[in-house]
């Protein structure tokens, strides 16, 4: 019979045998942590093609097979593009309103009734709403509640979307709008007072591009305009012969832009010359271009998508379509979002041109995509807006 000091004694071998036997088996490293993935940026795209100039180029990427998280019903054609700033989209309908829905879930949070039809896209700065309606006024509204703060009458319906820029004083903000009165306004906006009027010969259908001091559109007077953003003055007018139905982007000093005229431009504005001219089709442009550092992209109502060299206007790829592509495609990373009148949304390859992903939304899509965070929201045709994001 053992004794007590004897079963301690082999118990205190026990221990000493398995520290042996663990120091000498193989030593395994600890499972490393992985870093938590960085939180994506909130979504914002505050105006039509994303900020001033008009590039059409977002932050982040697209993801390479969208699944629709929401869609939300209009009594009207949704052609604008939408603004997502804050968690909320902003956005207005033929059915004569103005909405802004929760980007989360597409739960309308208000809507604002207009006297006509709304085609322009928000503009949304400093928690306020910017809007053109065909009932021939700017609006200004309260991006949290929709409640009017102003509304500015030009002599015509506003189409194409607003843009800002500082006031000449560098304290303030001024609105942009051109209307079918065959005018581009400056508006304080603040007060929604006129700061300035140009006149043009004709019809301004798109949106005024801005930068370096200057705002730069076309209108169905055939004409470029460059107009000092300081007092309204118009340093350049730059013919081009044929209508311009869409907006100019503007990166390097030179303005980018498609026109009746079955061609799609590059003009080098200080000189007012053209640099190069692109399309054989014998259809006119009226998307938009989405700007790279060394592409052009943009729509054709040949039915394609183009993509061309920024330097030369070299022709580098086209993707076809079943209808017209008036919508204007937006870039993130290595991957571009647009919409055709065919009724399908296309993500397609920046390098190639080749196709990722598309989906039916039912109707023409006339709208050009707002995009932030991974999230596509674009409007169609039959009065619904889409948002589209990362499948779960």
């Amino acid at each position: 019979m053992r004794g007590p000091a004897t079963v301690l004694g082999i118990l205190a071998l026990g221990f000493v045998c398995a520290g042996v036997l663990l120091a000498l088996a193989p030593h395994k490293p600890p499972k490393p942590v992985e870093p938590p993935k960085p939180a994506a940026p909130p979504p914002k795209w505050y105006m039509y093609r994303g900020g001033p100039e008009l590039l059409g180029v977002g932050e982040g990427g697209l993801p390479a097979k969208p699944a629709q998280r929401w869609v939300f019903k209009t009594d009207g054609p949704v052609q604008g593009s939408p603004a997502i700033v804050d968690g909320r989209v902003f956005f207005g309908s033929m059915d004569n309103r103005v909405y802004a829905v929760n980007l989360a879930d597409g739960k309308e949070l208000w809507r604002f009734e207009t006297e006509n039809g709304i085609q322009s896209s928000p503009l949304v700065l400093k928690g306020t709403v910017y809007i053109g309606s065909a009932d021939h006024f700017l609006y200004a509204l309260d991006a949290a509640t929709g409640t009017l703060k102003w509304k500015y009458e030009t002599g015509e319906k506003i189409l194409g979307a607003p843009n800002w820029t500082e006031s000449a004083d560098g304290k303030g903000v001024w609105i942009l709008a051109g209307s079918y009165d065959n005018s581009m306004h400056c508006i304080d906006a603040e007060t929604g007072k006129g700061v300035w009027t140009f006149q043009t010969g004709n019809y301004i259908n798109g949106s005024p591009a801005v930068s370096n001091g200057q705002t730069v559109f076309g209108g169905c007077d055939g004409i470029l305009h460059v107009i000092s953003l300081k007092d309204g003055t118009e340093a350049a007018g730059i013919p081009v012969g044929s209508y311009i139905a869409g907006s100019a982007a503007l990166s390097g000093g030179r303005a980018y832009f498609g026109h009746y005229g079955n061609r799609f431009v590059c003009f080098d504005i200080e000189k007012g010359a053209e640099v190069w001219s692109y399309g054989e089709s014998g259809f006119p442009f009226f998307s938009s271009p989405a700007i790279t550092q060394d592409r052009v992209i943009f729509g054709g109502r040949d039915k394609n998508v183009h993509c061309v060299e920024r330097a030369t206007g070299k022709p580098l790829w086209t993707f076809a379509t079943q209808q017209k592509v008036d919508s204007s495609p937006v870039v993130c990373g290595s991957r571009l979002v647009v919409g055709s009148d065919d009724g399908n949304l296309y993500i397609l390859n920046v390098a190639d041109g080749t196709k990722v992903w598309s989906y039916g939304l039912g109707r023409s899509i006339t709208s050009s995509p707002a995009v932030g965070g991974g999230l596509i929201v674009v409007g169609s045709d039959d009065g619904d807006v889409f948002c589209f994001g990362e499948s779960h």
